[in-house]
């Protein structure tokens, strides 16, 4: 059983900073693209980041030049780092795994961290 698990979000004023982490356990991670989505009351979840597992990384425009998305695979974790924060970012961010080279895809989610900024 895969489990993803969320950590770091919390409540930040307008233009501060938070990491976000999560930690997989009960596969091979370096299989896995890993990933950062996010949901705003009344919205669609959306992409935030993406890391494939050779290091290609895919950005929101939104958050471009403000979040970095890393991963450890020796640690089965992958971050987000967030900078210069905005009352646009409120949401709740969940961590991705998905599996790659496979047929039919293979995803899975966390739970979902709070993280909210103040104007």
């Amino acid at each position: 059983q895969v489990q993803l698990v969320e950590s770091g979000g919390g409540l930040v004023q307008f233009g501060g900073s938070l990491k976000l982490s999560c930690a997989a356990s009960g596969t091979i991670f370096r299989l896995y693209t890993m990933g950062w989505y996010r949901q705003a009351p009344g919205k669609q979840r959306e992409l935030v980041a993406t890391m494939r597992s050779a290091g290609y990384t895919n950005y929101a425009d939104s958050v471009k030049g403000r979040f970095t998305i890393s991963r450890d695979n020796a640690k089965n974790t992958v971050y987000l780092q967030m900078n210069s924060l905005q009352p646009e970012d409120t949401a709740v961010y969940y961590c991705n795994a998905d599996r790659e080279r496979v047929y039919p895809p293979l995803t899975y989610w966390g739970q979902g961290t709070q993280v909210t900024v103040s104007s």
